[in-house]
């Protein structure tokens, strides 16, 4: 938990876990993006820059600026599908800059890729929220024992945010109570 300087302690180490899961939990739903934009690779080319950090690359301007771009592509997209799988990328490479601030915002850039994965294939199924479980499920079986130590490291997921919000606090409460 956080120290009486509402800070976190954090490693580099720490950050490449996080950054990992999210990028496994978002390549699940890239398909979703580039299947109705197949010649926009801002979304892929987030994941290849968070998967380079989570594997020991550095932390520079470039994993930012995909993370911006794949942002970008999620506004442009067509569907919301789409945009939340971009979104799922996104919030992949932006795991990197999660800040060791005792912040429950601060959770979203642990579980935001797979909030926005299981919201992207809930989309896709037609709004089918039995799909999103199974996302979710899918999501706390891979979160390794280094990314639920961080995540108890913060507060509790923020209200707010819609049906991703309530994907995102589903999945906190799960990985927190370890069911």
């Amino acid at each position: 938990m956080a120290n009486q300087t509402s800070e976190v302690v954090l490693s580099t180490q720490d950050r490449r876990a996080v950054t990992g899961y999210c990028a496994v939990c978002a390549q699940d739903v890239l398909e979703i993006f580039e299947r109705t934009h197949p010649a926009d690779p801002r979304p892929r080319d987030a994941l290849t820059a968070a998967w380079t950090f989570a594997r020991g690359g550095e932390r520079g301007k470039a994993l930012r600026d995909t993370a911006w771009a794949a942002l970008r592509a999620a506004k442009e997209a067509d569907t919301a599908a789409a945009a939340d799988a971009a979104r799922a990328a996104m919030s992949a490479a932006g795991a990197a800059y999660l800040h060791p601030l005792a912040d429950p915002h601060q959770v979203k850039h642990i579980l935001g890729a797979a909030a926005h994965a299981a919201r992207a294939a809930e989309l896709a199924a037609g709004e089918d929220r039995q799909v999103g479980a199974v996302h979710l499920e899918q999501a706390r079986r891979q979160a390794t024992p280094v990314v639920v130590d961080v995540l108890r490291r913060y507060p509790a997921a923020p209200p707010g945010g819609g049906r991703v919000g309530e994907l995102l606090r589903e999945l906190d409460a799960a990985l927190r109570n370890g069911s």
